[in-house]
């Protein structure tokens, strides 16, 4: 990778304020030093405050990408193993049913935890689900992650692990399996392996009560009208006990740069502090897909020259897309339009932070264009 044209890259930025986007950032590292950083725009619903360099934002799915950084740590110790039955860990994950072109029936196979971390376990992302419906109507906001994920399964799979690609909340069901493994709550797990060795001082559970919500740049959506002011929640934070591997946190720009630098740099920090072996960045990067995943995950989000591995996404095929860019680039994106994309080889990593829900444009245009830019020829 040659050094990219960072006036490009600013123009590129600035034009997505020209077509609505409230505000952008973005933060490139490069052997553990910060390269590029950009700001522009406003976050506040008069568009009167610029945006700061520790503002907040609703990472969503990004979160995976944590979620993903500490399973893989319990694997890398042998606490775990990718080929694990879920229910070793959760009991409730047993006894499972799966209802697909051949009917409702018991599942005779189980679910692994590669199923899990790769999304093609059978479950769905509908938070309307009958179990935790239940379980909010007996339990409250005391419910804690362990009694919503379980409630999972009173629905049936929608397929037989290992055969399709969906996503869904399978990485909150990781969540609830670290926190058996290790003994702690998912936030807690993540403060003493990820957040405090890296220095990440601005990370935590966002919480259906809307505290902490200082510094939160303000919530847009995309609809008919344009884009839009929101209310400030994150619908996957079901109660204040529940924690969501899936899309719970809340983050800044400046945080998860740190983590994408680690993790662009074979798993250690410009301090010298390992999260992870490179090995198993390596194995995080393998692509777990089946055929029909392949093609799912480029049809049905989108993700073409893409494969899937433990929770991120992996470029494996370049020229489908008519890109520059090397093989090998991983990471994931959010809900509200940002992204983390990672590469081993160049230990180059990239951070984009924008704040809106519903944007089509982030992912079919923004993300790719910010790859050709930073990491192509």
């Amino acid at each position: 990778m040659s050094r990219f044209d960072e006036n490009k890259l600013t123009e590129y930025l600035d034009s997505l304020i020209d077509k609505g986007i409230p505000s952008v950032d973005c933060i490139v590292y490069k052997d553990h030093k910060q390269i590029y950083r950009h700001m522009n725009g406003t976050v506040d619903r008069d568009k009167k405050i610029n945006v700061r360099p520790d503002q907040r934002y609703l990472m969503f799915s990004m979160t995976k990408v944590q979620t993903m950084t500490a399973v893989m740590q319990l694997v890398e110790q042998g606490k775990l193993l990718l080929d694990d039955e879920v229910g070793k860990y959760l009991p409730a994950y047993k006894k499972l049913m799966v209802d697909d072109e051949e009917g409702l029936r018991e599942l005779n196979e189980p679910m692994r935890i590669w199923h899990l971390l790769s999304m093609q376990s059978g479950l769905d992302y509908n938070a309307e689900r009958p179990g935790i419906l239940r379980v909010l109507k007996e339990k409250g906001q005391s419910a804690t992650t362990r009694d919503i994920v379980d409630s999972f399964i009173e629905s049936p799979l929608e397929f037989v692990p290992g055969t399709h690609f969906h996503y869904s909340f399978s990485h909150d069901v990781v969540a609830a399996i670290i926190e058996v493994v290790s003994g702690m709550s998912f936030g807690e797990y993540l403060k003493n392996n990820i957040w405090e060795p890296l220095n990440m001082k601005d990370t935590f559970f966002a919480k259906p009560d809307n505290s902490g919500l200082e510094r939160l740049a303000q919530q847009y959506t995309s609809n008919d009208d344009g884009i839009v002011p929101m209310e400030q929640t994150c619908n996957y934070q079901f109660t204040i006990n529940y924690e969501s591997g899936g899309a719970g946190l809340i983050s800044c720009t400046e945080d998860y740069a740190k983590l994408g630098d680690a993790l662009a740099c074979g798993g250690e920090s410009a301090e010298g502090i390992r999260i992870l072996k490179p090995e198993t960045i390596e194995l995080i990067k393998k692509n777990l897909l089946c055929d029909a995943g392949m093609e799912e995950i480029a049809t049905n989000m989108g993700r073409k020259g893409y494969g899937y591995g433990c929770g991120m996404q992996v470029f494996m095929y370049p020229e489908l897309v008519g890109s520059t860019a090397p093989t090998g680039i991983f990471g994931w994106d959010g809900a509200a339009g940002s992204s983390i994309q990672m590469d081993t080889v160049s230990r180059t990593s990239l951070v984009y932070t924008q704040h809106v829900r519903n944007c089509g444009m982030a992912y079919e245009f923004i993300h790719p264009t910010l790859r050709e830019l930073v990491f192509g020829e």
